[in-house]
């Protein structure tokens, strides 16, 4: 699932459209590098348009590729340590850059707001965790992944239409 979903999913409309007016949409050209693996970055990035090509200096390869919908830099924002990845545009991107100043800032002032934003990127996290041990084929994560959560459904729908309404505010402006 796209990240964008967890974080919108735990964040509330009013969240949605201070990310979209906080944010400043950066073309990033075909070939250019947006996150240097090993160097801080300033931002958390919301792709919005385009495909990005991630690779690690330790797997030598691409380890993996993410569109509109993913989110770039939110794990060095968190843990502020340099990313351990690199990101280059495919093709022709953008991306919705909110500075660390700016969030930080936002967290600081709005304690509900930092409470959701750091529950979505735990969700976001757990869940990459157990996608991990499922690829893995670890028989500790015990749930069951054809159950569905209704709530978790509810909350992706509402993140989905926030992220059009982001979208939509973005290709106006």
């Amino acid at each position: 699932m796209k990240k964008v979903l967890y974080i919108l999913g735990e964040l509330d409309d009013d969240d949605a459209e201070w990310l979209s007016r906080a944010g400043v949409q950066r073309k990033i050209p075909r070939g250019d590098v947006l996150i240097h693996e090993g160097r801080d970055i300033d931002a958390v990035f919301f792709v919005t348009q385009g495909t990005f090509s991630v690779t690690t200096e330790g797997a030598g390869q691409e380890v993996a590729r993410v569109g509109a919908g993913e989110v770039l830099g939110e794990v060095s924002y968190v843990d502020r340590h340099p990313p351990t990845a690199t990101v280059v545009a495919v093709e022709d991107s953008a991306v919705l850059a909110v500075s660390r100043r700016v969030l930080t800032a936002k967290i600081q002032a709005d304690p509900g707001f930092a409470g959701r934003f750091y529950k979505a990127v735990a969700v976001f996290l757990a869940e990459r965790l157990r996608s991990t041990l499922r690829q893995l084929g670890s028989s500790a994560d015990a749930g069951d992944v054809s159950e569905l959560d209704l709530l978790a459904l509810d909350s992706v729908s509402k993140a989905g239409v926030r992220f059009e309404r982001i979208l939509q505010k973005l290709q106006r402006s």
